[in-house]
């Protein structure tokens, strides 16, 4: 039986993240990188492919659960006929190893409790070797991965799992700590983990504290930033789309992707929240990545990259996982790594004259690079590509790929005309303007009032409500507003927003996928572009309704059956989430100093 995805909550220590159940089963673990294989894979299959379970052995009649204040350590809060009890997962801050810690705290009554460990690396598909070290602590290896367990409490060996029963009375507490090392290493030094805990909530805290806005829906912003931060992948500074794979975006579907990589795409969008929102170094970090991965030949940029900045992703299926709720198949790697997708150079110039125009200080070959990008830019903008969906088969000229190779241009122009920097100015504002007339001539359909998804199609695509909001065209332009209202009739359900237009059907669209969560929110940002703030406030409250109990998002929700689908959770959800917020406020309090925007 499969939870359903928003049941889990988010741990992690900014070099990796697991997923934990309602139920108290963490079900999702790669350790010790965010692409590492995973050692508990339960959420694509069942226990047996690994999982760690600490509950009541009693019927639980009711779950509560909360971080704690500003942190990302996950308070679950068990009742049964016999009492309660409170279960505290975190994973500190990376020391010298890596480190999940959970304290079970009695609360009242006498509870019984069962523990079960079922360790398999690779995916769920190797059974580790466990054995005792002098020490008492568990060992598990398998080739080069090992585990420590450590606990006060007795365990025991019982069908290829580790359990412990113990029981715990009010004012008891009772900690394991779970430790990754390499296995031909020494074993990890035991953590105390009550020091732990005060170090974890000391991290957290001062990171949360430096956040500058104090606007409407703080709470809601304080928790997508924290997010963001867990999906960092702190030695480089790369962010992970999510910290999972191939939880479908229809359910039972085969459209199930590993997003555990760091997307080009959504470079401006992660600059601007994190600027706005006080995180410079955060910014400064992501923009360094961004450097370094895109560094060499333009013609040879990705549109993603590894957390190191790793190229070469390949992609093959687990077999041997049945996948989430059956839809396979169960991919690791993401072979559209290897597309053209033009609009992700638009994206990394936005972002670096973002980060000018924020006075962050930029390595001194970074407007190098970007022109090398641009004169690759200016060869092949006219080509069709694959488009920000990332369709598999042949090429689309893309609107909004056109349109983004129209911001590249534009925001290189805008660089060198503010801040004194060299280019041939002419023959990029010459571009610039062939292709505003390529896009409004081809994109636009005059019939319908509509920009469409591709050059001659008749359907639509939620990636072009971006064309305001990128200052391809006002919101007040006549075009803008026909695609608005395009959008509105064809492209939503139940008030969400689709990403695909329903009336378009090939074996790759489905056309009951869930609504993209992202999309949603891109139409309330061109609501309050419009001035129509009500809508966008309307819309932006009826995406976070749908928030699980601990603030988290997927990438998409289905509105039919009322559940969230996707990888989780998804940054691009939440770095949407975090500017609609931000700029609701700021068109509530035009006095003051507005959040920056992309088109500024």
């Amino acid at each position: 039986m499969f939870s359903n995805i928003e049941d889990y909550a988010l741990i992690g220590d900014c070099e990796t993240a697991a997923l934990v159940n309602r139920d108290g089963s963490i079900d999702w673990l790669c350790w010790p990188a965010f692409d590492s294989d995973a050692c508990f894979a339960a959420i694509l299959g069942t226990k047996e492919h690994g999982r760690w379970l600490i509950k009541p052995a009693a019927e639980i009649i009711k779950c509560e659960r909360r971080y704690q204040g500003d942190t990302l350590i996950l308070e679950t809060r068990l009742v049964t006929a016999d009492g309660a009890i409170t279960l505290i997962d975190f994973m500190p801050p990376r020391g010298a190893a890596s480190d999940i810690v959970r304290i079970v705290r009695g609360d009242h009554g006498t509870v019984k409790m069962r523990m079960e460990l079922i360790i398999r690396f690779g995916f769920g598909n190797n059974i580790p070797w466990v054995r005792r070290a002098e020490d008492g602590a568990l060992l598990a290896i398998c080739g080069p991965d090992m585990t420590v367990l450590r606990s006060p409490i007795e365990t025991h060996g019982e069908n290829m799992t580790t359990v412990a029963e113990f029981d715990i009375k009010a004012g008891d507490s009772v900690p394991f700590v779970l430790t990754y090392g390499p296995s031909h290493l020494k074993l990890p030094a035991p953590i105390n983990p009550d020091h732990a805990l005060r170090d974890t909530v000391e991290f957290w805290s001062e990171w949360s504290g430096r956040c500058t806005y104090k606007g409407h829906h703080r709470d809601l912003v304080m928790r997508s930033l924290i997010t963001l931060k867990a999906l960092t992948y702190a030695p480089s500074g790369g962010i992970v789309a999510a910290p999972t794979t191939s939880l479908p975006e229809k359910l039972g579907g085969s459209r199930n992707w590993d997003y555990r990589f760091c997307w080009v795409r959504d470079a401006t969008f992660t600059l601007l929240v994190l600027m706005n929102s006080g995180y410079t170094e955060e910014a400064r970090d992501w923009h360094n990545w961004l450097l370094r991965a895109v560094a060499g030949s333009p013609a040879e940029m990705q549109i993603m990259y590894g957390i190191m900045g790793q190229r070469r992703l390949l992609e093959w299926e687990a077999d041997w996982l049945p996948g989430y709720g059956g839809a396979l198949p169960v991919r690791v790697g993401n072979a559209a790594h290897a597309q053209l997708q033009l609009d992700v150079y638009g994206e990394l110039i936005d972002s670096f004259y973002q980060t000018r125009v924020a006075n962050l200080e930029l390595d001194g070959d970074t407007w190098a690079v970007e022109c090398e990008i641009l004169e690759h830019l200016t060869a092949v903008w006219q080509r069709p590509d694959h488009g920000i969906w990332e369709r598999r088969g042949n090429g689309k000229h893309y609107v909004f790929s056109k349109m983004m190779c129209w911001v590249a241009f534009d925001r290189a122009i805008k660089s060198a005309e503010k801040f004194g920097l060299e280019g041939p100015l002419e023959a990029w504002r010459k571009l610039r303007d062939e292709i505003h007339h390529d896009v409004c001539e081809k994109g636009y359909d005059p019939r319908e009032n509509t920009f469409v998804e591709s050059y001659g199609s008749d359907v639509l695509d939620a990636s072009i409500l971006l064309l305001p909001l990128v200052g391809f065209l006002p919101a007040s332009d006549p075009r803008v507003k026909g695609t608005i209202a395009a959008i509105e009739k064809h492209m939503m359900r139940d008030g969400f927003v689709l990403r695909h237009d329903p009336r378009e059907v090939t074996d790759e669209i489905q056309p009951i996928e869930g609504a993209f969560l992202a999309c949603s929110l891109w139409l309330a940002e061109a609501y309050i572009k419009m001035g129509e703030l009500a809508k966008a406030e309307e819309l932006f409250e009826r995406v976070v309704s749908i928030a699980n109990d601990v603030g988290l998002l997927a990438e998409e929700y289905d509105p039919l059956v009322k559940r969230q689908t996707g990888n989780f959770p998804q940054a691009l959800t939440h770095i949407a989430l975090i500017a609609v917020a931000q700029n609701i406020d700021s068109a509530k309090r035009p006095q003051e100093k507005p959040a920056m925007e992309r088109a500024k």
